[in-house]
C-alpha cells in the first residue's frame, strides 16, 4: 500500500530515504539558544581559580583545542603545559594566560603541604605563574592600559598580584627568625627587595607579614581598596619595649632629653608590592627562562598610588582599611577604656598618642580625643571614611589621643597638651604637617579640646580651692599650677566639638551614677605625686576629682571653666545630638548631655542630628565632619 501511494505521486523512495535521514539528524542539533540569569551569566565569565577554584573559560576552551581537559592536564601537568609552551599557531597572549592560571593552581594545591618539599614546589609554581602573568601583561604586543576593561587582562592581573602576594609570604615564613625582606631565590630566579618608595621599611626590624587579600574584617561599613597592579600587605614592626607605668608630674622636662615613648609611630603598616624584571627591554622568553633577575618594589600607598611597570604608569593595589582595623583588633582598646576607670590598665596611666601611618610631613594633621569612658576606638567609622575619601586621605593624616578618663580633667588637658607639643615637634617646620592641625573631641574629649585651643588663667581661682596638702604639693612643685593656665600654642587653627558637655551633664549627679562613681579609682602614682591621702579622709577635699564627678555641673572644674572659650577669631564647630522628640532648643539632650551645655554662641557652625551621646558615630555627623575637612582644606591661611 505504502509503494502504491509513493508510485501514485511519483515520489522516489530514494528521496524520501534520505530526507528520513536529514530529520534524523536534525534532530542532533549542536547548537541551542537558552536563556539564563543575568547573575548566573556573569558568575561564569569571571570565575577563574582564584576567585572560584574553578578553570576560567578561557583557559578551559584554550585545553580543549589542545585535547585535554582541565582534570586530564592536572593529571599530566608537565606534559601539558609543555605542549602549550610548544605552540606557534595559537596567539602568545593565550598561552601566557593560560600558564599563569594553570601554575597558579598547581601552587594553590601545593601550598597547604606541611613538608618543606612541597612547599618549595609551591614556590616554584608561583614563580612560574607570576613570569607568565608578567609576559602576558606587559610583552605580549598590546598595551596594557589600552585594555583597561579587558576580562581576561582583569583575571590575569589577579593571578600576577595573588602569586607575588602567595610568593613573599612564603619566603618570610620559611625564615622565621628574619627581622627584614630580604633578597631571596626561586630555583635560579633571583628577587631583589627595592624599598626606595617606602625609606621607614628598610630600617624597620618586622615581626610579621600578613596578605590583607584573607582578611576580613567586621565592624566596618566598607573596606578602602584601590584595585590594580601589586600585592598588598600589612607589616608588622616588632613590639615595642614595656613603658614604665609611673604617673610624670612634668612630662616636657621628664623627656627633655629622650624621645617620649607614648608617641607610637603605626605599628602596622599597609605595604604594596610590584615585580618587573631588572631589564625592563627582556623579551618573554628571557622572563620566563629566569635569566633577568627580578626587581620587587615596595610602595607606601599612602604616598603613591601608581608605579611604572615596562615604561608606563599604573594604578596600585592598595588597602587602607586594613592596619587600622588590625591595629584595633589586635589592642582590644574598646576593653580597656573601661578598666582604665578603675585603674587597672596601668599602661593608661600617662595619654598615649597613636599615628596611622607613617608621618608625611605633606600632610595637615587630625587630632581625635575621645570621651569618657571609650578609646580610639570610637572613631573607626570617621577615620575609615577620611581613608575612603580621596582627597582628605591624601591631605590629612590622622592621630588619635587615648587616654585614662578617671584622671581629672585638668590634669588630662595638661598632659595631653604636653604630649601633643612633644609630637608636633617632632614635624617638618613650615610643612603642612607643623601647622593648620584640625582638633575633633567627642563628649568630655570635647571640652579637653577647648581647653586646648583656650588661653586663659584660671589658677587665681583655682589655687584657693586646694587643700591643705595640695596647696603645700603646689608650693613645693609649681609645675602643678600649670594645670590651671590654658595655652593655645599648638597648631590648630580649626576644632569641632561633638556632644560635648561644656557646662556639664545633670546625668553624673543620678544616684545611679554616684553609686558607680564610687568605682571609679584614681592612680596610685597620680596621689603620690600630689600628696593625696587615700583613706577617705578630709584630706582627700579640696580641688581634685575624678574625671566623672569633673562633669557634674556642680563641679568645682565646671564652675571654674565652664565659661572658658576658644582664643579670639578660632574658627570652631559643634555638632549636637538630640533624642528628644523636640525641636525646641531648651529642651534637647542626646540623653546624656542637654542642648544648652554643648551649645557654643561664637560656633562657626553648629548642627543637631537626631541621635544619641555616640552621635558622632552617625552617617549625618561623619558627613558633616567631612564637610569640615574639606572646607578646612579650601580655607584662606
Amino acid at each position: 500500500m505504502i509503494n502504491q501511494f509513493f508510485s501514485r505521486y511519483k515520489i522516489n523512495t530514494r528521496s524520501v530515504s534520505l530526507a528520513v535521514m536529514l530529520l534524523s539528524l536534525s534532530g542532533c542539533q549542536l547548537v541551542q539558544i537558552q536563556e539564563h540569569k543575568i547573575d548566573d551569566t556573569i558568575k561564569v565569565r569571571s570565575q577563574h581559580i582564584v576567585n572560584s577554584h574553578k578553570f576560567s573559560i578561557d583557559t578551559t576552551s584554550l585545553l580543549k583545542i589542545l585535547s585535554y581537559t582541565t582534570n586530564t592536564c592536572l593529571e599530566q601537568f608537565d606534559t601539558c603545559t609543555k605542549h602549550i609552551s610548544a605552540q606557534n599557531v595559537i596567539s602568545p597572549s593565550e598561552c601566557y594566560s593560560a600558564l599563569s592560571e594553570l601554575y597558579l593552581a598547581q601552587a594553590l594545591s601545593l601550598d597547604n603541604k606541611a613538608s618543606q618539599q612541597q612547599l618549595e614546589k609551591a614556590a616554584s609554581a608561583y614563580d612560574l605563574s607570576l613570569k607568565y602573568s608578567y609576559a602576558y601583561l606587559f610583552k605580549s604586543g598590546s598595551n596594557p592600559n589600552q585594555q583597561t576593561f579587558d576580562l581576561r587582562q582583569m583575571q590575569v592581573r589577579t593571578f600576577y598580584n595573588y602569586a607575588l602576594s602567595r610568593l613573599m609570604r612564603l619566603q618570610f615564613q620559611s625564615n622565621p627568625t628574619q627581622h627584614a625582606l630580604h633578597d631571596f631565590s626561586v630555583g635560579q630566579q633571583k628577587y631583589r627587595i627595592d624599598s626606595t618608595h617606602y625609606p621607614e621599611l628598610q630600617k624597620l626590624n618586622i615581626q610579621s607579614l600578613q596578605s590583607s587579600y584573607v582578611l576580613n574584617f567586621s565592624g566596618f561599613d566598607k573596606v578602602n581598596r584601590q584595585d590594580g597592579l601589586g600585592a598588598e600587605f600589612i607589616v608588622a614592626r616588632q613590639n615595642e619595649a614595656k613603658i614604665p607605668n609611673d604617673f610624670i608630674l612634668d612630662p616636657i622636662t621628664h623627656y627633655a632629653d629622650q624621645p617620649n615613648p607614648r608617641i607610637h609611630h603605626p605599628h602596622y603598616l599597609s605595604v604594596t608590592a610590584t615585580v618587573q624584571p631588572e631589564q625592563q627591554m627582556a623579551t618573554a622568553d628571557e622572563i620566563i627562562s629566569g635569566q633577568i633577575p627580578f626587581n620587587i618594589h615596595l610602595y607606601n600607598p599612602y604616598q603613591h598610588s601608581t608605579a611604572t611597570l615596562d615604561g608606563q604608569e599604573y594604578s596600585l593595589t592598595a588597602n587602607y582599611t586594613a592596619p587600622f582595623a588590625y591595629w584595633l583588633a589586635q589592642n582590644q582598646l574598646g576593653k580597656s577604656a573601661f578598666l582604665s576607670l578603675l585603674d587597672r590598665v596601668e599602661s593608661l596611666r600617662m595619654p598615649h598618642l597613636y599615628m596611622l601611618e607613617p608621618y608625611q610631613p605633606n600632610k595637615k594633621i587630625v587630632v581625635l580625643v575621645h570621651g569618657l569612658a571609650s578609646s580610639p576606638e570610637t572613631w573607626m567609622n570617621l577615620t575609615n571614611n577620611i581613608l575612603g575619601d580621596v582627597t582628605l586621605r591624601d591631605n590629612y593624616q590622622v592621630w588619635m589621643v587615648s587616654y585614662s578618663t578617671n584622671m581629672p580633667i585638668v590634669e588630662s588637658r595638661f598632659q595631653i597638651h604636653a604630649l601633643l607639643k612633644q609630637a608636633f615637634a617632632q614635624t617638618q617646620p613650615l610643612s603642612a604637617s607643623s601647622q593648620d592641625a584640625v582638633l575633633i573631641g567627642h563628649s568630655m574629649g570635647g571640652i579637653i579640646s577647648r581647653l586646648l585651643v583656650s588661653d586663659q588663667d584660671i589658677s587665681k581661682q583655682a589655687i584657693p580651692l586646694m587643700n591643705y596638702e595640695q596647696f603645700s604639693r603646689l608650693q613645693q612643685n609649681p609645675i602643678i599650677g600649670e594645670r590651671f593656665q590654658f595655652k593655645s600654642d599648638l597648631p590648630f587653627s580649626r576644632a569641632v566639638f561633638v556632644a560635648a558637655p561644656h557646662r556639664g551633664s545633670d546625668l553624673t549627679d543620678r544616684w545611679y551614677v554616684e553609686w558607680a562613681k564610687k568605682l571609679v579609682k584614681l592612680p596610685t602614682s597620680f596621689f603620690d605625686q600630689v600628696n593625696i591621702q587615700l583613706t577617705g579622709s578630709k584630706s582627700t577635699e579640696g580641688l581634685v576629682q575624678n574625671g566623672p564627678d569633673d562633669l557634674s555641673p556642680s563641679s568645682r572644674f565646671m564652675q571654674l571653666t565652664n565659661q572658658v572659650i576658644p582664643k579670639a577669631d578660632f574658627p570652631y564647630h559643634s555638632i549636637v545630638g538630640n533624642a528628644n522628640s523636640t525641636q525646641v532648643l531648651s529642651e534637647m539632650s542626646d540623653g546624656i548631655v542637654p542642648y544648652p551645655s554643648s551649645h557654643l554662641d561664637q560656633a562657626q557652625s553648629e548642627k543637631v542630628f537626631k541621635g544619641g551621646h555616640s552621635i558622632h558615630a552617625k552617617p549625618e555627623t561623619i558627613l558633616e565632619l567631612r564637610r569640615i575637612l574639606h572646607e578646612h582644606l579650601n580655607a584662606k591661611p
